[in-house]
């Protein structure tokens, strides 16, 4: 059977895909390609995740241009060897992170870039490690694909200071309120808390 393609080609690299767009993912049988930026398939390894379809349908994924995509298609060493397992990094409102998440302060006019010069209480905890407790600019949060199970985490306290710099599985983050970019798209409201981790319980397969 062929695999079924889900092209999502016409996103824009901070627009993330409609539940519309994804949700046939759950009467796939056998393969999936990914047609599309990152975010695209993030969407769709949350979707199968969700229904439970997570490792059976393996998953292709043809990039788009943009340097999200092609830095994790080198990241993932894309279009080389064989079949992989992967591991997922969630958090705790149903996403997937693939490439690059970031936490900042909400409530600037000028929205996401207006933000980036801003500071914001936070208290952060990566694995048993505290990183951050107070006044920060920005906490940035990337898989770590040469591990098993990691992310790295980078704590900004002031622009143009040392930038704390951690690797482990999990961060939890209770803060003011703040925003959040998950592979270059903007979610949908402010937090107060976060939570990513790589799930040691869950795997996805990579088709080169």
């Amino acid at each position: 059977m062929p695999a079924r393609r889900f092209d999502l080609r016409g996103l824009a690299t901070d627009q993330g895909p409609s539940r519309r767009h994804v949700a046939s993912v759950v009467d796939v049988a056998e393969e999936v390609v990914v047609q599309g930026p990152v975010q695209a398939l993030a969407a769709v390894l949350a979707r199968l995740w969700r229904t439970e379809r997570l490792p059976a349908v393996p998953v292709g994924w043809e990039p788009a241009e943009d340097p999200l995509s092609r830095g994790l298609a080198r990241a993932l060493a894309l279009g080389s060897g064989a079949e992989r397992e992967l591991p997922l990094v969630r958090d705790d409102h149903g996403g997937v992170l693939l490439s690059a998440g970031r936490l900042m302060a909400a409530g600037s006019p000028g929205g996401v870039r207006g933000a980036l010069g801003r500071r914001f209480g936070a208290q952060a905890h990566h694995d048993d490690a505290r990183i951050a407790d107070g006044p920060i600019t920005r906490i940035d949060v990337h898989p770590d694909w040469t591990a098993v199970d990691a992310i790295r985490v980078a704590v900004v306290t002031l622009p143009l200071r040392p930038v704390r710099r951690t690797s482990g599985r999990a961060l939890q983050v209770a803060c003011d309120p703040a925003l959040v970019v998950r592979d270059g798209v903007l979610f949908d409201r402010e937090v107060t808390r976060w939570t990513w981790y790589a799930d040691d319980r869950v795997r996805w397969r990579l088709r080169p």
